[in-house]
């Protein structure tokens, strides 16, 4: 996705949250509007105003996070790293942590929850979203007739049906606002996805990473917005995203599908500035996912050392093997093939995507028959958010066991995201579990009907008789 990729300013920023002092007298404001409309969005009743400002930084927004021990029993649960499925599983959490999987003795606790007949699991990590929009039908003239404002809207809305899917934790590449998003969601201010942000993508003038399509002069960037020519203006851009929140940084090696620039998989950044792009980011230990179809483009991107690229729709026989050999991911985003709204299109936008989404299930295919190392992502917003777990199927339908299928949106994901306290239930680990019913090592579908969903300890969903209790306000 690149036509909502470079969002940025100063509005949004202050619709989630206020940081910058001289904002001080509306921060309060803001911030509770925006709770308004969060609780709004989930469907539960909002707060008197006060409440709000008083709790700032608290936890008041619906679900459970409670004082002391919360003890989760289940008929199942699921460890990713060896595989085994345990039996009458019991999880112990406190402080927003895992202290305990399976003990000989269970701590008295009056949060002791029964889930039954559902199997627990680490929450689902996707590596590829974009929370702040969703493709429509003004998707391509959005960047100049809209606000900030309206993507950081986008933004809770769709963090909210993400989370309540089971992935709480994303990687995003929306600009500001899901900076923003991310440092909410970390206060508690909101139910949202854990947020790993690129802020501005970058790429070349007129690239794919650049909102093209409109007349000279309208929507021009340089290296603030992520739009870089040659290996000095690429470190500038790093460095500039970086300063701004960037917590990954997300450039485009070759053109694309869905903006209005030429073939879809043309090189766009040669081998010299993709190598600055990643020392740069190496220097302030960031790593860098390339969008990448074109094979020339692929191959230029894992030669200079990003950690992962994103679709891979052209690999050769030598980028398979440099890919194993150099530990780099592929996050194929394949699902969206079946759910891209191809009407909504642009003419030109809608013959690359017809060209390239069979090309790109080739790839992955072969990825998976080599051994390539995939994690888990989706480009969410492509296609509605909320189905990402839709991706699994592609992935088992492929090849890939129910296992691996999982262990893409825990464990390697994780990995991918140089996050480690997350992406398996063990001892010490944040308490970001799921619970989906039956057996996903029997039907990897259940993995689209999660029940039961913690956020570091917090209950942000709980599905009893066929309602969720916790989104409907209860």
């Amino acid at each position: 996705m690149r036509f909502s990729a470079r969002v940025s300013g100063t509005v949004a920023a202050s619709a989630v949250s206020a940081y910058v002092p001289s904002r001080a007298c509306v921060s309060h404001a803001v911030r509770g509007a925006t709770v308004i409309l969060a609780a709004a969005l989930t469907g539960a009743a909002p707060a008197p105003p006060g409440y709000l400002l008083a709790q700032e930084g608290g936890h008041m927004m619906h679900g459970d996070h409670h004082e002391g021990v919360t003890v989760l029993r289940a008929a199942r649960m699921l460890d990713v790293v060896t595989g085994e499925l345990h039996t009458d599983a019991v999880i112990v959490v406190e402080d927003g942590l895992i202290t305990a999987v399976n003990p000989a003795t269970v701590p008295h606790s009056m949060h002791d929850m029964d889930l039954g007949d559902v199997t627990l699991l680490p929450g689902f990590i996707d590596a590829h979203t974009h929370l702040g929009s969703e493709i429509g039908a003004t998707s391509f003239t959005d960047a100049v007739t809209r606000t900030e404002a309206y993507y950081a809207i986008n933004a809770v809305r769709f963090g909210a049906l993400t989370v309540r899917a089971g992935f709480t934790t994303v990687r995003d590449f929306g600009g500001d606002v899901t900076v923003e998003l991310g440092h909410a969601v970390e206060r508690g201010d909101i139910v949202g996805p854990r947020v790993i942000p690129s802020r501005n993508l970058i790429g070349i003038t007129g690239g794919h990473c650049e909102v093209t399509g409109f007349a000279p002069g309208i929507r021009e960037g340089g290296p603030e917005e992520g739009v870089a020519d040659g290996p000095w203006e690429v470190v500038e851009a790093v460095r500039y995203q970086i300063k701004h929140g960037a917590k990954v940084i997300k450039t485009c090696a070759t053109a694309g599908v869905l903006s209005m620039e030429g073939p879809v998989g043309a090189q766009q950044y040669s081998l010299e500035e993709l190598t600055a792009m990643v020392e740069e980011a190496a220097r302030h230990g960031i790593k860098v996912a390339a969008h990448a179809h074109g094979s020339e483009g692929i191959l230029a991107a894992v030669q200079a050392g990003v950690a992962s690229i994103e679709h891979g729709s052209i690999l050769t026989d030598e980028i398979m093997d440099l890919m194993i050999e150099k530990g780099t991911y592929l996050v194929p985003t394949t699902y969206l093939a079946d759910r891209i709204d191809l009407d909504a299109l642009p003419a030109l936008v809608r013959a690359k995507a017809e060209q390239i989404l069979p090309v790109m299930r080739v790839s992955l295919q072969r990825a998976i028959d080599r051994g390539v190392p995939v994690a888990f992502g989706t480009d969410a917003g492509v296609f509605p958010h909320g189905e990402n777990a839709g991706e699994f199927g592609i992935y088992v339908g492929m090849g890939m066991s129910e296992l691996d299928a999982l262990r893409t949106a825990t464990i390697h994901a994780a990995d991918l995201l140089g996050t480690p306290d997350r992406g398996h239930l063990a001892e010490g680990m944040l308490a970001d579990i799921v619970a989906v019913p039956g057996n996903p090592l029997d039907d990897i579908a259940v993995t689209q009907d999660v029940q039961f969903v913690m956020l570091g300890g917090r209950v942000v969903k709980h599905v009893v008789g066929g309602r969720d209790m916790h989104s409907a306000g209860h």
